[in-house]
């Protein structure tokens, strides 16, 4: 059965078109609504929305000047500025009919009309209609976007001396072309540093692309980085284009630069020196247009000693360098990220007024944080989770540094394992790459919980 698509409104005196338009359109639109009075033009569209006003140029008996149907076009406009307009003309009104146009209307029927003409011309302006709004939602959404784009440092929680140093670099290189090194441990917020920039620069409005180059294994990293053309391989089944090519005209950010093997290394070395590449498999060239970022957890200058990073490849993604600082040295920002998480996850898992007492502040403002943001947000949803109190204690977030001797509290251990692998697949939709990252833990790991927990 055909679907049927749009709201029609049809103006005009003559009640037998009315009807024949009733009868055209009621197969191939999901609404109709005749009118013969064009008084009632305005209420009508103030309460309701048209996909297409189909409106006649004469109302008045003896008069065909047109001016009529100019006017009512004129008001329909100006209550509905975007309003999709066809007007109704006599045969021999084609210059009416043009001034109509130019006045606003996007098309004209004349009379008497050929159906399946009539139907064609109402169809298109229907579609031309919906697409016109579509197009004003997306805008919209896009400003809002803008709105929130722009407001400073939204992604970042946290005041301390550390933290500022981090704000103040990041204003500095953002509308640079400059290639930015991100040191900093796992979990310290790597990515929403360069994202920060990426959204700051003169490049904000085209594409981010990320590469974590830890999660590719070294025979996928090529084609995934450069792409590949057709029969370049066995599976090489159709060209695909690479990260590199993809982000042209915007930011790469490479995660976890210091696993890149030294021959992958010399190839991105060129890349950055050329400002070309060459898909795997093709001799020919495609010029890339990229601004790098790069981060890893490695003492990279220390790789580059032992030769296990190429000094060259360093001093080129090495412009400018941000230090993004372990949790445990930003002091105070660990208690406003902790009520951060707490005020999400217990949004998320609906439990209302939870607050974290003052002596679980202290305990965990000394506490190590070995797996920094990411650890404290997990071990803050972990708390809300399994807690049935509103005011959450120090046993409440389960610290390694806490030692738990009673056959219940290792049970409890168990259950927010269990309940935390269960969160982050949900999270991931099941892919493991993803789960095992957030986790901290390998794959090899990840399969072994997996198995232990029955969790499916």
């Amino acid at each position: 059965m055909k679907l049927k698509s749009g709201k029609i409104l049809v103006v005009d005196d003559n009640e037998c078109i009315l009807r024949t338009i009733n009868q055209l359109l009621k197969y191939e639109c999901e609404f109709i609504r005749t009118i013969k009075n064009p008084n009632l033009i305005q209420t009508i569209l103030e309460k309701e929305n048209f996909d297409v006003v189909l409106l006649d140029m004469n109302f008045s008996a003896g008069v065909n000047t047109g001016n009529e149907g100019l006017f009512w076009l004129d008001e329909i406009l100006k209550t509905e500025k975007n309003a999709v307009v066809i007007m109704i003309t006599a045969y021999g009104d084609i210059e009416l009919a043009v001034k109509a146009i130019k006045n606003g209307a996007i098309d004209f029927i004349t009379k008497p009309w050929d159906a399946e003409k009539f139907i064609t011309t109402v169809l298109n302006a229907v579609k031309l209609s919906q697409s016109k709004r579509k197009n004003e939602i997306l805008e919209t959404r896009q400003d809002q976007l803008n709105q929130e784009i722009n407001k400073p440092f939204e992604n970042f929680i946290g005041s301390s001396e550390k933290m500022k140093e981090v704000f103040a670099l990041i204003e500095k290189v953002s509308k640079t072309d400059a290639n930015i090194l991100i040191l900093g441990e796992n979990g310290t917020g790597k990515e929403l540093i360069a994202r920060e920039i990426h959204k700051r620069s003169e490049r904000a409005q085209e594409i981010f692309m990320t590469v974590d180059i830890a999660s590719m294994s070294e025979s996928v990293i090529e084609s995934e980085l450069f792409g590949y053309v057709k029969g370049a391989f066995t599976d090489a089944k159709e060209d695909r284009i690479g990260r590199l090519e993809s982000a042209s005209g915007g930011t790469l950010f490479l995660d976890e630069i210091g696993n890149l093997s030294l021959a992958m290394q010399a190839k991105l070395l060129t890349v950055l020196q050329n400002r070309k590449i060459f898909r795997v498999g093709s001799s020919k060239e495609i010029p890339i247009d990229i601004r790098l970022i790069c981060a890893t957890n490695n003492n990279i200058e220390e790789m580059v000693e032992k030769g296990r990073f190429r000094e060259d490849l360093f001093y080129r993604i090495n412009t400018i360098q941000i230090q993004s600082p372990a949790l445990k040295e930003r002091g105070s920002d660990i208690i406003e990220l902790a009520q951060f998480y707490l005020r999400k996850f217990a949004d998320k898992y609906n439990k209302s007024n939870l607050i974290i007492s003052k002596k679980a502040q202290k305990e965990l403002l000394n506490y190590q944080w070995k797996g920094n943001v990411r650890e404290l947000m997990h071990t803050v949803e972990k708390a809300v989770i399994l807690s049935d109190k509103t005011e959450l204690e120090t046993e409440d977030f389960y610290l390694k540094s806490k030692q738990f001797s009673s056959a219940n509290q290792s049970k409890k251990l168990v259950d927010v394992e269990k309940i935390t692998i269960q969160e982050v697949l949900q999270k991931h939709k099941g892919n493991l790459t993803k789960v095992a990252k957030e986790l901290d833990i390998s794959r090899t790991t990840l399969y072994l919980k997996l198995k232990k927990y029955e969790i499916q």
